[in-house]
């Protein structure tokens, strides 16, 4: 366990100290269960997002694309069930008066160690919403309370008659979506993986109501999110799924299945695939009063449709690509990422920062490929410490500019994973680099 502590210990220094992450407001002393990203960061999870989007929308015909207000009118939230169970029951402990849930006995008897000596009391458990409220108005008393979205879910159902009546899709079609969610969580905690503020990616894919079409999509789309987790480079054992037993499972689920990942501290969720079958439709159509079935062509028969939702989290998806990257071998660190999701797909140096013709030559290629690629600048320090940072950074190739160049027109580029370096004339990079990234 102390290895894996350290583990994580890295991680949060390495977001840190090269731009992924930082705690939210730090200047200010922080606000728990929030992040900030940073230049480096910020790169690599926009790279995971249009990742997904370019695979389920722009390459799918039978899945289009939406973005849906984080503000919803709370009758659809009491249509869901998030008002009434979107609810932890919590225990609090009767010395410093922290939070848990009831069902994370880990997390309690860990929290018991740090009160030592001393013998802890806890009180029985009570629900806390997990909603956040807001307030709308500018007249202070006369406001009316709304909730931010605890999923981004409700937006796609609400706007089903509107994709269906708008667009040329039909049953079976999905709607996809990425967006921010939020979440009074009360112990937020393992860096990102529990936070307050957080993005998700998801799919809302409806069919008929049909047992063998509900698991022949079902199956389908848990091998599909699986795959796609191992073309971004996850390892193969860092990765299974786990279905949800009875006891667990949402009471209007006919089946669900989490993909979890290896963690430092266990295996845990962070995607998800779930037939919902006609609940959110039913719920939605029952609470609106509008009128949210399809009718099919062939047989002039109206049904509400089934839906097999995909859900990941954003950033838990990036925090275990990033724990299933850390490398350290042979006295260097670095972060194996796919070059698919890099922050940057190559970095460009002169040799030296005091040679006014070798930065010319290098600042000729970091502008023509700044045209293709995300592409690093830096001229601090020795070439060493150069690599170092890059490594660090996850930059698949580094390319220096040295006075060879001057000579031949070709400049060296190194590979971040096994640190072989190569000559490739200058009008050959953009080829090389894109041979390599796709």
């Amino acid at each position: 366990m102390d290895n894996q502590n350290n583990l994580m210990e890295k991680i949060v220094a390495l977001c840190k100290r090269r731009g992924f992450i930082f705690p939210g407001s730090e200047i200010y002393g922080g606000l728990a269960g929030t992040w900030d990203y940073g230049p480096a960061g910020s790169l690599m999870k926009k790279n995971i997002k249009d990742i997904w989007w370019k695979e389920l929308v722009q390459l799918r015909d039978d899945i289009v694309g939406l973005d849906a207000a984080v503000m919803m009118n709370p009758r659809a939230w009491e249509a869901s069930g998030h008002v009434e169970a979107f609810t932890d029951p919590l225990v609090e402990c009767k010395i410093c008066h922290q939070r848990f849930r009831a069902d994370k006995l880990e997390e309690i008897a860990s929290h018991e160690e740090t009160h030592k000596g001393q013998k802890v009391t806890w009180t029985e458990p009570q629900k806390f919403n997990l909603l956040v409220k807001a307030y709308l108005g500018i007249i202070e008393g006369k406001q009316s309370e709304i909730f931010l979205r605890g999923e981004i879910t409700n937006g796609v159902h609400v706007n089903f008659r509107n994709v269906l009546d708008s667009t040329r899709v039909k049953i079976p079609f999905g709607i996809a979506q990425v967006g921010k969610a939020f979440r009074n969580e009360i112990t937020p905690g393992n860096f990102t993986f529990r936070s307050r503020e957080f993005e998700q990616m998801e799919t809302q894919f409806y069919i008929k109501p049909d047992g063998k079409e509900g698991e022949k999509w079902f199956e389908y789309w848990k091998k599909n999110r699986m795959d796609w987790y191992l073309s971004l480079g996850m390892r193969q054992e860092n990765l299974r799924f786990r279905d949800h037993e009875d006891n667990e499972r949402a009471h209007y689920a006919l089946a669900a299945t989490d993909i979890e990942y290896n963690a430092p501290w266990g295996w845990q969720e962070f995607m998800g695939v779930h037939h919902r079958g006609d609940w959110d439709l039913k719920r939605h159509q029952e609470f609106s009063g509008q009128n949210l079935t399809v009718k099919d062509l062939e047989t002039n028969e109206e049904y509400l449709p089934w839906d097999i939702e995909t859900s990941a989290g954003v950033d838990r998806s990036f925090l275990f690509i990033l724990v299933d990257s850390y490398r350290e071998e042979e006295g260097r660190v670095y972060l194996k990422l796919s070059p698919k999701i890099a922050p940057y797909k190559a970095a460009v140096f002169p040799l030296l920062a005091n040679k006014p013709e070798l930065i010319e030559k290098a600042r000729g290629i970091y502008e023509d490929l700044k045209k293709d690629f995300m592409v690093a600048w830096d001229d601090r320090g020795n070439i060493g410490k150069r690599y170092a940072a890059q490594d660090e950074i996850g930059t698949p190739y580094c390319i220096t500019v040295d006075f060879d160049t001057l000579k031949d027109d070709s400049v060296t580029i190194r590979d971040r994973d096994n640190a072989k370096q190569i000559r490739v004339k200058i009008d050959e990079v953009r080829g090389y680099l894109l041979d390599r990234i796709k």
